[in-house]
């Protein structure tokens, strides 16, 4: 499941360069995928397009964004439940190209 940026964040930023998927923007920023450009998700946060996240399944053993948030604000979105498998899949379509490590999962991935 995507990642999503709760209200008890400080907009320090931190998160938004450790994400492989760069599906972490500022507040009010507007995000992009398959060339096309889509109005932000949040005016006031930092947030998480879970179009683009995927836990940073294939890439690292645990989510970046939640393991550098300073007052952990970035937490699973239950809305957008996906198995690992999904997330590979996502990440591969939306960064085709990127070498990704299907070892790379954490525990919280189901099936």
């Amino acid at each position: 499941m995507a990642l999503k940026i709760i209200d008890t964040c400080i907009n320090c930023g931190v998160c938004e360069p450790e994400c492989p998927n760069k599906s972490i923007y500022g507040a009010g920023t507007k995000w992009e995928l398959f060339d096309k450009t889509h109005d932000p998700l949040s005016n006031d946060f930092y947030y998480i397009v879970p179009e683009k996240c995927t836990e940073c399944v294939g890439f690292h053993d645990e989510p970046q964004c939640a393991a550098v948030c300073p007052v952990d604000a970035c937490v699973l979105d239950e809305k957008y439940p996906e198995t690992k498998q999904q997330l590979l899949a996502k990440a591969t379509k939306n960064q085709p190209g990127v070498a990704l490590d299907p070892s790379k999962v954490h525990k919280d991935i189901r099936g």
